[in-house]
């Protein structure tokens, strides 16, 4: 009888062990997942991305008047990156291609003085969330902050363009990914406004 209770006691424990090793497992996972990872782990998350693609909306603030385009982007450490434009129609299937430390715009269709002189930023890679990392990276003040919904990154352009010094980025806290990216002069006015309205992140 004895033996029997002892039997009994050892199956119930080794149960108990074995569901709290699994619970334990669970837990852990969801911890991975993104259910209890810090801030600091999103931003690094984000910071080392080897490539990602996008649907965005971009909106040009200049003195004068304000652009509207709807954008692909895509990006990879060893292609380096394209954008085409949707919208405007008049534009539309535009190709800006930056490889290598070149940069090549691509619609046999169109003028290239005109793509330059009346879409200006369109050209530039400021528009790249690459190269708002490299830009945080390699920015010594760069820093975030955070609220219950988002973390917000700030830092400075590395190039000397007054019109794009500053640069903030949101990141939804739940899905880990970029929502906007806001472009601001010297002055802090915003000069461009990136609406990640898709993206996947690798």
């Amino acid at each position: 009888m004895k033996n029997n209770k002892k039997i009994f006691i050892m199956i119930i424990t080794i149960f108990i062990i074995v569901i709290g090793v699994f619970i334990y497992k669970n837990m852990i996972k969801n911890s991975k997942n993104g259910n209890n990872i810090n801030s600091q782990e999103i931003v690094d998350y984000i910071l080392n991305i080897n490539s990602y693609k996008a649907n965005v909306t971009i909106q040009v603030n200049s003195n004068k008047n304000q652009n509207k385009y709807i954008m692909k982007q895509e990006y990879n450490s060893e292609n380096g990156s394209i954008q085409e434009v949707i919208e405007p129609s008049n534009i539309a299937g535009v190709r800006i291609i930056k490889k290598d430390g070149n940069l090549t715009i691509e619609n046999t269709s169109l003028n290239l003085s005109t793509i330059f002189e009346n879409y200006k930023g369109l050209e530039g890679n400021y528009l790249d969330l690459n190269t708002f990392i490299d830009d945080y990276k390699n920015y010594d003040k760069s820093n975030f902050e955070e609220n219950d919904i988002e973390i917000i990154l700030k830092t400075k352009s590395s190039n000397e363009n007054k019109y794009t010094e500053n640069k903030i980025l949101y990141i939804n806290k739940e899905k880990m990914k970029p929502t906007k990216l806001i472009i601001e002069d010297n002055n802090q006015n915003m000069t461009i406004n990136i609406q990640y309205n898709e993206i996947e992140l690798n």
